[in-house]
């Protein structure tokens, strides 16, 4: 008995995600996504490089730590999480390997970066109000902001595990009116990613 024929190869799962994104424009939608984000990455990079060739900014947030009380520590770090979080929170997670119990101390950070960027939502949502910023986002960008509330759970993931602002995520989560239910589920993944890096800097502590 012969045996059966196969069946044409059909297009493997990567094949097919790969149609899939480029037939709903993710790819267009990251691709221009980035190249708005650039300009002003570039200048905060930027502003960063100058101001830590006259002012060590990371000896400065040394001594911060080792200067404030533990609260202390925690409130500065909420409120750089909160707004625009451009400090970097490995810093305070090596912080917490040095503190008597580090991983309470790491949960704490964990939490606060998480509430943080909640919070960074509602600023989102708040910034659309303006008249002006609502004006201009629903004449001249509602194609953008269809695919903005599509892939925003993209945006949320990335700014969650990658070494990116969470809290800007957020708020253009906020300002593209991405479902807050969502913005918590996939939010959540920042906790993961603090207990990752926690396992890392304090091993090498």
């Amino acid at each position: 008995m012969k045996p059966k024929p196969k069946p044409k190869s059909e297009k493997n799962r990567f094949q097919l995600l790969h149609q899939y994104y480029n037939y709903t424009g993710f790819y267009s939608f990251v691709w221009n996504a980035i190249k708005k984000a650039l300009p002003f990455i570039i200048i905060i990079v930027a502003g960063i490089v100058i101001v830590n060739k006259f002012f060590s900014i990371n000896e400065a947030l040394i001594r911060l730590t080792e200067t404030l009380p533990a609260y202390g520590v925690l409130a500065f770090f909420f409120v750089s999480e909160t707004l625009l979080g451009i400090i970097p929170p490995e810093l305070f997670i090596a912080w917490s390997g040095k503190m008597p119990r580090p991983w309470l101390y790491l949960s704490f950070l964990a939490v606060l970066s998480y509430v943080g960027g909640l919070i960074s939502y509602w600023l989102g949502i708040g910034i659309t109000k303006i008249p002006r910023v609502h004006n201009y986002m629903q004449l001249k960008m509602e194609t953008q902001l269809k695919n903005s509330k599509k892939w925003g759970g993209f945006l949320i993931v990335v700014g969650a595990l990658l070494p990116l602002p969470f809290s800007i995520s957020c708020i253009a989560a906020g300002i593209i009116k991405f479902p807050f239910r969502n913005v918590v589920l996939f939010g959540s993944l920042r906790l993961v990613r603090f207990v990752i890096y926690g396992l890392i800097i304090f091993n090498a502590l």
